[in-house]
């Protein structure tokens, strides 16, 4: 039977589940609640984040268009000193990830060195041959990344994947915050907790920082495909805490080598898009022709400068699985630097060997698609019927270059308020960097929770949860 790390409390020297030093002041605290009154606090929660509007879309959902995700009263508690490592691994893994991005579509230094396959650049439905040789302001590609980041064995943190096309989640655990000092303000008052409410601000400042030479003032818009996307919400939410327009495409248009947006009062220049919206659909007349969502002409004012995208087009690349097993060595190549944080071990199918040995091991694997997001086409090997295994085995002999395979990893658990009470489920970490003339986070990020008893997929659309996320300050 596999061993979780426990993240509220531990074994030692025979003692079975003493709490660890930085959740005492909470274990105290929530052996004094009756269930009754988590129940009941719990139901506040649901009927707010309903009556505010807080869901999601689920694709081909028979049930209905949107969702509530399930939010748990029990936070996850990082210390300082934890914390501080976290941060200093992702740094770095970003900054790296940049460079490569600004590599490829320049020098390619990487690829003249042989660390990675041309073709794993140049194969990759994200490689966008339009942005070679574009220049980029402060050559920041990927300005918001959300890295996700799991917790296995004695309790190591391992980088699980990287997202950097439209990294979702920051809003929910804004919103987690929120929703718990309202629940619980008497924890705030006795907890040193770091804030994260400042977010939308240093987003806006990061995004300003990225304008366009020249201009001094810019005017920032958030672009949205619109109410039906799964994510409208935080399109919305952050639009609206950060104090700029909430956009679709039909809102702008292009004159003059510029973009801009209609209003009341006529025209206005617009000069950074934090878009949430993928590469196909951006401009009708260089991608999908039948976009119906983006600008046309606006990679032409983008070449020329004279616009920023946030993130970048073309920032996809560097977030496939197939480049994931490479980022270690992007961090040596890049910043002659060790990583500070792993990658999970990461066997890519392409190659014969890898494919040999994922193949004959697939009961204990997790296979995912290398262009593959939000729990959809993968294989839980541990989860999976004798049936199931099998259908995926032939889909992998028949595509192997479309697959990656990691062990199934042993995920940290916490305790949650599940409707038996409280009980350990496995969880994840987002945290979100931002990359403009510096480098900067909040302390914390999205803690996912897999709700249902064993599961390992804390995906929302596949029924996970979410936690507010403490990080004590010292």
């Amino acid at each position: 039977m596999a061993k979780f790390f426990n993240e509220m409390t531990a074994d030692v020297a025979g003692t079975t589940g003493v709490t660890r030093e930085h959740y005492l002041a909470f274990s105290n605290w929530l052996a004094q609640q009756s269930a009754d009154t988590l129940q009941r606090k719990r139901a506040e929660a649901d009927l707010t984040f309903r009556r505010v509007g807080i869901t999601f879309a689920v694709y081909g959902d028979d049930a209905g268009t949107e969702r509530l995700i399930p939010f748990d009263i029990i936070p996850r508690i990082i210390p300082a000193h934890e914390w501080a490592q976290l941060q200093k691994g992702l740094v770095q893994r970003v900054q790296a990830l940049n460079m490569f991005i600004h590599d490829i579509y320049h020098n390619q230094n990487i690829i003249k060195a042989g660390i990675i396959p041309p073709e794993q650049i140049y194969k990759n439905a994200q490689y966008r041959p339009e942005m070679q040789g574009i220049s980029v302001a402060s050559d920041i590609y990927a300005h918001i990344a959300g890295v996700d980041i799991v917790r296995a064995g004695e309790g190591e943190f391992y980088v699980l994947e990287d997202n950097l096309r439209v990294p979702s989640g920051v809003s929910y655990m804004l919103e987690d915050r929120k929703m718990m000092m309202r629940l619980f303000p008497e924890l705030f008052a006795s907890n040193k907790i770091a804030p994260v409410e400042h977010y939308p601000d240093l987003l806006l400042d990061n995004l300003r920082s990225v304008a366009p030479v020249g201009v001094n003032d810019p005017t920032v818009v958030v672009m949205t495909p619109g109410m039906y996307n799964s994510a409208y919400f935080e399109h919305a939410f952050l639009a609206q805490q950060m104090g700029v327009e909430l956009v679709e495409g039909q809102d702008l248009f292009v004159n003059d080598n510029a973009v801009y947006m209609r209003t009341t009062r006529g025209p206005k220049r617009v000069d950074v898009i934090y878009r949430r919206i993928d590469d196909d659909f951006l401009d009708p007349l260089a991608f999908r022709p039948d976009s119906s969502l983006g600008v046309p002409g606006l990679l032409s004012v983008y070449r020329a400068g004279r616009v920023t995208l946030a993130n970048a087009i073309g920032t996809g690349v560097a977030d496939d699985k197939s480049i994931y097993p490479y980022v270690p060595e992007m961090i040596k190549f890049y910043l002659s630097e060790q990583p500070v944080l792993n990658n999970v071990p990461t066997y890519q199918c392409r190659k014969p060997e890898d494919l040999s040995y994922t193949l004959a091991h697939l009961p204990e694997l997790v296979v995912k698609e290398v262009h593959g997001a939000g729990g959809y086409g993968m294989l839980v090997g541990p989860a999976s019927t004798k049936q199931q295994i099998e259908d995926f085995r032939q889909r992998l002999i028949a595509k192997p270059d479309g697959y990656i395979a990691q062990p199934t990893l042993a995920l940290s658990n916490c305790p949650t308020f599940v409707e038996n009470g409280i009980a350990p489920r496995h969880i994840d970490l987002r945290p979100f960097v931002l990359s403009g003339k510096t480098v900067s986070m909040v302390p914390g990020g999205l803690t996912r929770v897999a709700l249902q008893e064993g599961s390992l997929v804390v995906n929302s659309s596949q029924g996970g949860g979410t936690k507010d996320t403490w990080i004590l300050e010292k």
